[in-house]
């Protein structure tokens, strides 16, 4: 999504622009602290942000019929999750507030994202909350898939899941909020219409990934959504973060405000 800025293939007309690469839990933490003016969060995260960020509509994850995936060394049923302990990312990622709403009384155990399939196979914990390119992967390591929660969501909601989004500071001047949007969008079609050369770039930050599956991976979460979330992207996370509200999941919030 950002190659075109991090290689300044696109210029930001007086500004500096400093990239900082981190996993998705520590920038959800930072986000809390508004160590960063413009951000990746969790949309989970997003409650416990409010104050501080606005949404933007473009740089979303959002899978439309797919999400992240609970796996197991055995094969389970989804109900049996129940009082199962899972290896998580993170309790501000959007892959647990998925979780526990599909079964609020589980065990976990938060693990390091790109730790969790070995969490699983090392038998640390009964299941992995799987969010990053393991999602293609975890098979060749003779593990099942229990349940995907972006299936679940759409089959029960009708709506695609939201995952993450970028967010920027509400500090910062109104116009100057939404031309960083236009840069952004910029940024997200020049990767798709360069997506060989934004694909190469990418697979340098991989884990284990050849290039059919890297492309395979980045398909599925940087899409027509990633360009715009539109009406059913904004309709997706507004119920997710409903739903989470009336279950007690994460704290009473008003309705997300985007860019």
């Amino acid at each position: 999504m950002f190659y075109a800025l991090a290689t300044r293939k696109l210029r930001a007309r007086g500004l500096k622009l400093t990239h900082h690469l981190e996993d998705i839990q520590s920038l959800n933490l930072k986000a809390r602290e508004g160590v960063y003016e413009i951000t990746a969060i969790s949309i989970a995260a997003y409650p416990y942000l409010f104050d501080r960020y606005r949404m933007m509509t473009t740089g979303a994850s959002i899978g439309d019929g797919y999400g992240p995936l609970v796996v197991a060394a055995y094969p389970y049923a989804p109900e049996e999750l129940k009082n199962k302990k899972i290896a998580v990312p993170g309790e501000l990622t959007t892959a647990f507030l998925a979780l526990r709403l599909l079964e609020p009384s589980i065990e976990y155990l938060v693990v390091p994202f790109d730790k969790i399939l070995e969490a699983v196979k090392e038998g640390k914990a009964d299941a992995g909350l799987i969010i990053h390119e393991g999602q293609l992967t975890f098979d060749r390591m003779g593990l099942h898939r229990v349940i995907d929660l972006g299936r679940w969501w759409q089959q029960t909601e009708k709506l695609p899941l939201p995952l993450g989004a970028v967010a920027i500071r509400r500090d910062i001047d109104p116009v100057q909020q939404e031309e960083m949007q236009k840069l952004v969008r910029k940024s997200v079609q020049y990767a798709m219409d360069h997506r060989e050369e934004a694909l190469a770039y990418a697979l340098q930050f991989g884990r284990d990934l050849d290039t059919p599956l890297a492309d395979k991976f980045v398909g599925m979460y940087v899409n027509e959504f990633t360009i715009d979330m539109g009406d059913r992207g904004r309709e997706g996370i507004r119920r997710l973060l409903e739903l989470g509200r009336e279950r007690g999941l994460i704290p009473a919030h008003p309705d997300p405000d985007f860019v």
